[in-house]
């Protein structure tokens, strides 16, 4: 096999004939005769005069291809103490039901179909019969706040609602239904129908007329066949948080989207059919859209549903017991569960309580891989450690150690080299390209490859003025980081948590890395808080392993002797605080920006997607001991 960088090459000399070529492993019910359309350049499109089913790529043809009795689907709950299996065949008989019983209440191609749903295969299945259909669906994480839900239903316009009776997380049940009512009656646009999956843990009331149950309103339908959909025509909506407090609705194309992770699957991934993948995410994210039901299930492998938690259901052990029992090959998930992990059992004693003889490589993606976290898994684990960086934006990886072309050295802390399709630069304030080394803000030649956004559900003028305008002729991803002479590629923050010290332009992640290397530290934040001398000066929260015992002040003050040492006085890094937790969205971001307008005393939205608002509190407390403002307005 050609080795990285001959692929690379060749795509970068020809991506006409690459994309083209890796559009054969997609079975088309009329061929493209092209893969670029750049017609309407800024925007894009990839493959636009095919027919093509995406339902019919992921399930059908593995089951035509006498691979019916393979599991599409594993799901494994440690709150309900069950697991259990769907096969490709059933899977087909399941969403071909689902989509019939759609069909039957009229929603057609083109239709918008919001899916409100917990970590359950019938989320997938879901997902599934809209695109069997080629109605656009818009997964809304499940137990999101009702004013959240009912912007995404008056924003996307849907014709029905598929959703569950409740969620479950541990120790408590999440009443999705109420959620819902309330999201409808406050939207402006209202559905045709609800679809309501009864869960045993809560069984909701069904509003008459409206709401259906999942079982009944598939009784007797008839199954319902693939409709083929133009290469261009949306797959889905996704929701991401906007500036203005107005969400952005990502949208992915059918066609490019199928040719992009049916690429990545072998190449970044290695995962051949037949192999078990386990994307440790949730299917409201875009972890869940691309790596828990498209992209294992076009490649032919079994993808694992996880309701739980890497801690807590019921320890830190829980995600090796899952790759034990499941033979998985690979795992992606977030460095945040990973430090949640190594704070319960910092030393790795109960990843010897597995087995792990299958399990090969390890993906971090979702935020920065801090050094510390990556050693500790490539210590414990004995594989591959692998950070990669892509945004919901992009639906896959810009940068990444492609494990299934050429594994390249490691360089922790660094996600590694672009992928084909990716050519990135780091640009200075005048949209200058930096010297290799240099902190600037990140940015993508145009056109971006297939399965990226081509823009923003119905509003393309954003769309401009989100991504385009800044850079001419290049995608600004909001992140801020330098290559390498090697050309490795370094992502350090996002561009508005590089801060202005004096003048000096410096990376809060830089310095999170050197907090994260002191021996009693799990996990850190560091944002830049406002100062009269300096413009701006750091301040680090940190959370402790839970076997430290050593008093707090003593720490806090290693630690800025480590920023001090290592990053230099520039840095003017004083102050820190500990803290029991941080406060993230529930993908596992951390909320920097809420922390430092509380610092400030700025005015600032709750986060729609905070998974614990109460850690504000707790956060404010400190801030106030550490003579900020911590007010909350």
């Amino acid at each position: 096999m050609a080795g990285y960088a001959s692929v690379y090459a060749a795509w970068k000399s020809d991506p006409e004939a690459f994309w083209m070529d890796a559009a054969r492993r997609i079975d088309w019910d009329t061929e493209p005769s092209k893969a670029l359309f750049d017609a309407r350049a800024p925007s894009f499109a990839w493959f636009a005069d095919a027919k093509v089913n995406s339902c019919f790529n992921a399930v059908d043809r593995h089951v035509a291809q006498g691979r019916g009795d393979q599991l599409a689907i594993v799901h494994d709950s440690p709150i309900t103490h069950s697991t259990r299996g769907i096969t490709y065949a059933e899977l087909r008989e399941r969403v071909a039901s689902l989509a019939g019983a759609l069909r039957a209440k009229g929603v057609r191609k083109g239709d918008r179909v919001i899916i409100y749903m917990p970590m359950v295969p019938e989320a997938l299945e879901a997902m599934l019969a809209c695109a069997r259909l080629g109605a656009i669906h818009s997964v809304v994480f499940g137990g999101f706040a009702a004013h959240e839900l009912a912007v995404r239903i008056d924003d996307a316009k849907p014709k029905a609602i598929i959703a569950a009776s409740c969620g479950l997380e541990p120790g408590r049940i999440v009443h999705y239904k109420p959620l819902l009512d309330a999201a409808l009656a406050s939207a402006s646009h209202q559905v045709d129908f609800c679809v309501i999956l009864q869960r045993e843990q809560e069984v909701a009331q069904l509003v008459e007329g409206r709401d259906v149950g999942w079982h009944a309103f598939q009784y007797g339908v008839e199954p319902a066949d693939c409709v083929p959909v133009e290469g261009d025509h949306p797959a889905y909506i996704l929701y991401t948080s906007g500036t203005t407090g107005q969400p952005k609705g990502v949208v992915r194309d059918t066609a490019g989207h199928m040719v992009a992770l049916q690429w990545t699957m072998k190449s970044i991934y290695n995962i051949d059919a037949g192999d078990v993948f386990w994307a440790a995410s949730d299917v409201g994210w875009v972890v869940g859209h691309s790596y828990i039901c498209y992209g294992p299930l076009l490649a032919g492998a079994t993808t694992i549903v996880f309701e739980g938690k890497p801690v807590g259901t019921p320890d830190a052990g829980t995600f090796w017991r899952v790759i034990e029992e499941h033979g998985v090959k690979a795992l992606f998930t977030a460095p945040t569960a990973l430090r949640a992990i190594k704070r319960e059992d910092p030393h790795g004693e109960r990843v010897r309580d597995y087995d792990l003889a299958r399990f090969e490589a390890l993906f971090l993606a979702g935020e920065r891989a801090d050094p510390d976290t990556v050693t500790w898994a490539q210590q414990h684990l004995g594989v591959p450690v692998i950070d990669h960086w892509w945004q919901t934006e992009t639906g896959w990886a810009i940068a990444a150690n492609p494990l299934g072309i050429e594994q390249l050295p490691v360089k922790i802390g660094s996600p590694s080299v672009m992928m084909p399709g990716y050519e990135v630069h780091v640009l200075d304030e005048a949209g200058e390209r930096c010297d290799p080394g240099t902190l600037g803000s990140i940015a993508i030649k145009l056109p971006l490859p297939p399965g990226t956004l081509p823009t923003l559900w119905n509003a393309d003028e954003r769309f401009r003025r989100a991504y385009l305008e800044r850079f001419p002729g290049y995608y600004e991803t909001g992140d801020a980081g330098y290559i390498d002479d090697d050309g490795y590629l370094f992502i350090m923050a996002r561009t508005d948590d590089v801060i202005n010290v004096a003048g000096h332009r410096l990376s809060t992640g830089a310095m999170e890395e050197v907090l994260a290397s002191h021996p009693d530290v799990a996990e850190c934040a560091v944002l830049g808080v406002a100062d009269a001398l300096r413009g701006q000066v750091p301040l680090g929260l940190l959370c402790l392993n839970k076997t430290s015992q050593r008093p707090h002040d003593e720490i806090i003050k290693e630690c800025v002797a480590l920023v001090r040492d290592r990053i230099g006085p520039v840095a003017a890094f004083k102050r820190a605080g500990v803290v029991e937790r941080l406060p993230k969205t529930r993908s596992g971001k951390i909320l920097r920006g809420t922390i430092a307008k509380i610092a400030d005393g700025t005015p600032f939205k709750m986060p729609a997607t905070i998974d614990d608002p109460a850690i504000l509190d707790d956060i404010a407390t400190v801030l106030r001991a550490l003579g900020y403002a911590g007010d909350k307005r």
